[in-house]
């Protein structure tokens, strides 16, 4: 048994091209829809994907800026950037690209940005619409995913998901739109007892937790789907890994995404498209 392959770059491909469409009728009606994003200036990889967003941003006819946030920059100096990002009525999406400097109070920076301009679906005002089933931004990596088995005919109702992973930013939100989708959501992570063999309960399987290769082929029902949102960077292997061990859980899952090209691509096209959402209902 060999599984299918949850191509997620070639689904964002699609996807990118609707968008496109859909930003040209916003542009006749006056309208360009804009993301701006603030980012760690320490950290390549923070923004290597900023402008990989910024890029695909472009391509679809959007504007936005980054902003760049050091050791130097101070929690007052980030807030009133916030504050002047939200007062921009020409702005339709701000993302606090995770993780800043240390000494910047994420969290507090969230909840100063508000649900209105959260088009990644990550403050606690956000999360909280999640929770009580009300309409608001999801967060861009589980509603990309969503959208991933929407798009290959993957139904989790009634099936048994497991999510290894709690973060605000993938797990937990996760869990909550899987259990949306009426799947039986269990939510495991690092510390959880016995977990190769919790794993090998779920139907659904969706690795979020960010140790290069944890979930191994022996962890996986067979004919499960596998969901690797992780992304690690090992020292001396040429190419980054996700959370499973590809080669093994291939051999044993029906349907899998590869790393890269399966959630990342997705994530970034999701969060374009929540922008796209603000400036539709702006115009």
């Amino acid at each position: 048994m060999s599984a299918q392959i949850l191509d997620g770059k070639a689904l964002s491909q699609l996807r990118r091209v609707a968008l496109a469409e859909r930003v040209s009728k916003l542009l006749a009606k006056g309208t360009t829809p804009r993301l701006d994003v603030i980012v760690a200036s320490q950290d390549p990889a923070s923004i290597a994907y900023a402008s990989m967003k910024r890029r695909w941003a472009e391509a679809a006819g959007m504007k936005g800026e980054s902003y760049e946030v050091g050791p130097e920059t101070s929690h007052n100096e980030l807030l009133e950037l916030v504050f002047r990002l939200n007062a921009n009525t020409n702005i339709h999406g701000i993302l606090l690209q995770h993780p800043l400097p240390p000494q910047l109070d994420e969290l507090d920076a969230l909840l100063h940005l508000g649900a209105e301009k959260d088009v990644d679906g990550i403050t606690p005002q956000s999360l909280g619409r999640l929770v009580a089933n009300m309409p608001g931004f999801r967060c861009a990596t589980p509603l990309g995913i969503i959208h991933m088995l929407e798009h290959y005919g993957i139904d989790p109702t009634g099936k048994r998901a497991v999510v290894i992973g709690r973060s605000v930013i993938v797990g937990k939100p996760m869990a909550l739109l899987l259990l949306q989708k009426n799947a039986t959501v269990t939510i495991a992570h690092s510390k959880t007892e016995n977990l190769a063999e919790l794993c090998r309960t779920a139907d659904i399987l969706v690795a979020a937790v960010g140790r290069p290769e944890l979930v191994k082929g022996d962890w996986i029902k067979p004919g499960a789907v596998v969901i690797d949102a992780g992304y690690n960077k090992v020292e001396g292997r040429k190419f980054d890994v996700g959370d499973v061990e590809f080669e093994s859980a291939s051999q044993v899952a029906s349907w899998i995404t590869p790393v890269p090209g399966g959630v990342g691509p997705m994530t970034v096209v999701t969060l374009l498209e929540n922008t796209v959402d603000a400036a539709e209902k702006k115009a």
